[in-house]
């Protein structure tokens, strides 16, 4: 099962940021992430044996209950090169990156063998494009973007359905399969 703990954002975020990116021009060079699967990765897991998840979860749970809740938004925009688009964050990200280091140890004490260590950014995908796609005019017209902020209060494990190949257009399919209250702040 491919996993990765994420905090997502409440259907009211989600709104402001889909009234934001489809003020935007259309761009055919960019393939644009479904809103439904908007969220903040905070550990990428990949591939995880199915006798490993009840550990997980125990050490997940356990992450969660050791954070406190913080505040968010929606903040801005950036991009990983010219191949990703994405709206930043703005808020607590002292805890969120706090909260972000805690799932990916929670997932090596569980046995999960996880990537080199980066340090957080944290970022919500919108667009893919290939190498030499023109983000600009989409990162000038997103930066000024300031979401409302929220109460994040919850660690999710999301399983990730990637898609059939060989079908235009199809992307992933995000499913919560587990989701721990952060500590009362």
């Amino acid at each position: 099962m491919r996993l990765f703990a994420a905090v997502m954002p409440p259907a009211t975020a989600v709104a402001e940021l889909r009234r934001a990116v489809r003020a935007l021009a259309p761009d055919p060079s960019l393939r644009w992430t479904a809103e439904a699967s908007w969220h903040f990765t905070l550990a990428f897991m990949g591939e995880v044996r199915e006798e490993l998840i009840p550990e997980l979860h125990t050490r997940l749970a356990r992450a969660a209950a050791r954070t406190e809740a913080f505040p968010l938004r929606i903040h801005g925009s950036g991009h990983f090169g010219d191949t990703a688009l994405w709206a930043g964050a703005a808020g607590d990200l002292d805890r969120m990156r706090l909260l972000a280091e805690r799932a990916d140890a929670a997932a090596r004490r569980a046995g999960i063998p996880m990537e080199q260590h980066r340090r957080y950014t944290p970022h919500l995908t919108l667009a893919r494009g290939s190498h030499g796609a023109h983000l600009r005019p989409h990162l000038d017209a997103l930066a000024p973007f300031e979401g409302t902020p929220w109460q994040v209060d919850t660690l999710s494990l999301v399983r990730s359905n990637l898609p059939a190949h060989g079908i235009p257009g199809e992307q992933p399919r995000y499913e919560v399969v587990g989701a721990w209250p952060l500590a009362a702040a």
